[in-house]
């Protein structure tokens, strides 16, 4: 029995059903999908994201490439941009799907971005590999090791020394959790490596009926 059909119960289930056992999802909403929703809040044809927006991490998932998501009704879409943070005097800073034109697009922020991130996104396949499995003996301890020194850091306080302005610092703040002055700047520098190549899921209306 799964309670819950957001993402990770509806993962958990497939994985239950993989081994041969015999799963029941029960889920109190009209459509399954959890805070990975999407509906026509506002004008016929207008899509909305009713809670979560964007899923960095999804394609680089191990579960979830090893699932059929397009037979299961999920489209991948690929923003231009994946993330832009608004600051004061009318500008923005964004994250978009290339370090390069990011660093670029921050203009003299650049350098400092680019010499924080290059050593990372240079090897985000395995970093990404070895960070989302159970934890066990490393095949990239050199990658771990460069991510771990930068990650351990609150993101606050990395954002404070490795970055130059307040573009930059801006971008990391954005996709820190809610208090970026004590959680490890891993979380966010894992997410400005991911969106940089991020996928937003766009969920095909499923309409279930309420089991609880």
């Amino acid at each position: 029995m799964v309670v819950g059909a957001g993402p990770n119960g509806l993962a958990a289930a497939i994985t239950l059903a993989r081994a041969g056992l015999s799963v029941r999802v029960l889920e109190a909403a009209a459509t399954p999908g959890g805070g990975c929703q999407s509906a026509e809040l506002t004008l016929p044809g207008f899509v909305h994201d009713t809670c979560s927006t964007v899923h960095g991490l999804a394609s680089s998932s191990p579960f979830f490439r090893s699932v059929p998501l397009a037979s299961l009704g999920v489209e991948l879409c690929h923003p231009a941009a994946p993330l832009a943070h608004p600051l004061d005097g009318g500008r923005a800073a964004m994250i978009e799907r290339s370090l390069d034109a990011t660093a670029n697009g921050l203009g003299a922020e650049g350098a400092a971005f680019r010499r924080l991130m290059r050593p990372l996104t240079a090897g985000v396949d395995a970093l990404l590999a070895e960070t989302l499995k159970p934890v066990r003996l490393p095949h990239a301890p050199l990658l771990l090791t460069r991510f771990g020194l930068r990650g351990v850091w609150p993101a606050a306080w990395l954002a404070r020394a490795s970055l130059s302005g307040d573009s930059s610092r801006a971008l990391l703040a954005g996709v820190s959790p809610e208090d970026w002055l004590s959680y490890f700047a891993a979380v966010a520098l894992c997410a400005v490596m991911a969106l940089a190549g991020s996928l937003v899921p766009a969920w095909r209306a499923l309409r279930v009926d309420p089991a609880v």
